[in-house]
């Protein structure tokens, strides 16, 4: 089984540095049932391409076990382990790159947290499900994907199509991300393991799933299968999920910014811009608990409204805080809610004429803002888009929050107004955008507004 990562990064030899191997050698790693290989195709400056080879040995996987994958005592010498991508492959990821799994790399300290240019390929994937599995599981995680199906055998095509893929997946991600993603789908996807599933399979999936899997949209499939369907273990690993994602409670610097009714500032002047545009299709990426779901609802310029969350906690109190069960039915066909994230490609998002996202990108990490930024202005495409965020040169101005504090406890950075203007006219400019910006809130002549807005329009 071949597993290639392909970059063009400039210079594309830095994936040598990622991933801790020499391209100048072939490297040779000794596994339980078999060995691994990894070696360089190529390798320029233009191009390089890091290659795991797996050669699986069908008697040592056998050796010294009870018991085989089925029971007839054939099987387990005679069967496409040695052949196909499995759960052999995600365990000889997690021990010959190791170092990139922690995302570490000690000669190039930054070079870990970049998201770079990547294809994979992947040769001979079980896929037990079909061909739309593949697009479900890797397409809202932001990739191309591409799939040859083979034959069962290529001299007797009328024995049709087997369950084996060439699978080609391309993502501008940071490695870290990359091979996680590949270590639970893989045999998510073959839907079988080779060693037997215990309790502390939960935290090893919890850990590779870390940022990406509690708001992946097939969750509940990706740990059933993973877990081999023990239903026990699969219910916890769940439940984790779901209290990683609730939000955090907020702090006390929140309540000062309702008490000058800051957020019903926001939302109205939100609401105001996307009005001005005409639009009739609105989308509210990270909508909460409805504030401005309601606000449009109520405004019969909108026919179509979507809001999306990441927390279905806070889905569920949309539902209450707009009645949704007691809603006129000519109201409840004009809005929709949908659970999902917005660093993740979703074709279910795509066509609405507005986009808004209000006080939710300082909840990102920095490094996933090239996600939320490629799904906004290449994936949906709105005409116009309206993103909010804190302005921390205001945050002087409460005693509780001062310079070094954040407003809240799940904020992952808070921009400054040049910080923020700066990281809008390079989105603009990359993805043909236009943008100005407008203060929200009592203005201070030398700190601004509490809170910055832009606009981007095409």
């Amino acid at each position: 089984m071949l597993l290639a990562i392909t970059t063009t990064h400039d210079p594309a030899t830095d994936l040598g540095y990622l991933v801790h191997k020499n391209p100048a050698r072939c490297q040779s790693f000794e596994m339980s049932f078999g060995k691994a290989y990894v070696f360089y195709p190529e390798a320029s400056k233009e191009r390089c391409t890091v290659a795991l080879l797996l050669d699986v040995d069908p008697i040592a996987i056998v050796r010294g076990k009870q018991g085989s994958r089925n029971a007839g005592l054939l099987d387990q010498y005679v069967n496409d382990r040695p052949y196909s991508a499995s759960s052999f492959l995600s365990v000889a990821m997690g021990k010959v790159f190791s170092s990139a799994f922690h995302g570490k790399c000690a000669e190039r300290p930054e070079l870990p947290l970049q998201a770079l240019p990547f294809t994979v390929k992947l040769a001979s994937l079980p896929v037990r499900g079909g061909e739309m599995v593949l697009y479900k599981l890797f397409e809202p995680l932001g990739y191309t994907v591409r799939v040859e199906r083979h034959l069962l055998d290529s001299r007797f095509p009328e024995w049709g199509e087997g369950p084996y893929y060439t699978l080609e997946l391309e993502n501008q991600i940071t490695l870290r991300e990359l091979l996680a993603h590949l270590y639970v789908l893989i045999p998510v996807l073959d839907n079988f393991k080779h060693y037997y599933i215990e309790e502390d399979e939960i935290e090893k999936l919890l850990r590779k799933g870390d940022g990406w899997l509690a708001s992946h949209p097939e969750r509940a499939f990706i740990t059933r299968r993973y877990l081999k369907f023990q239903r026990s273990l699969a219910r916890e690993a769940l439940e984790r999920l779901v209290q990683e994602e609730a939000p955090q409670e907020e702090t006390e610097s929140i309540t000062l910014e309702h008490e000058q009714s800051l957020n019903d500032m926001r939302l109205g002047s939100v609401l105001a811009v996307i009005r001005s545009s005409g639009a009739r299709r609105v989308l509210d990426i990270g909508c909460g608990e409805g504030r401005l779901l309601a606000m449009l609802l109520n405004d019969p310029q909108f026919d179509e409204i979507m809001g999306m969350d990441v927390s279905i906690r806070a889905l569920e109190l949309a539902k209450l805080r707009l009645h949704l069960d007691r809603m006129p039915e000519p109201q409840r066909a004009r809005l929709s809610l949908l659970h999902g994230s917005l660093t993740y490609r979703d074709k279910r998002l795509e066509g609405f004429e507005a986009v808004t996202a209000v006080e939710v990108i300082e909840h990102l990490d920095l490094e996933r803002l090239h996600s939320f930024e490629r799904v906004l202005f290449t994936c949906i495409k709105p005409r116009m888009a309206v993103v909010t965020t804190p302005n921390r040169e205001y945050n002087v101005q409460w005693e509780q929050v001062g310079t070094k504090k954040l407003r809240h406890g799940d904020h992952r950075f808070e921009w400054t107004r040049p910080e923020f203007q700066a990281w809008a006219h390079n989105a603009a400019e990359r993805h043909g955008y236009q943008v100005r910006f407008l203060g929200i809130g009592p203005e201070d002549s030398e700190v601004g507004s509490p809170s910055q807005m832009g606009v981007f329009t095409r």
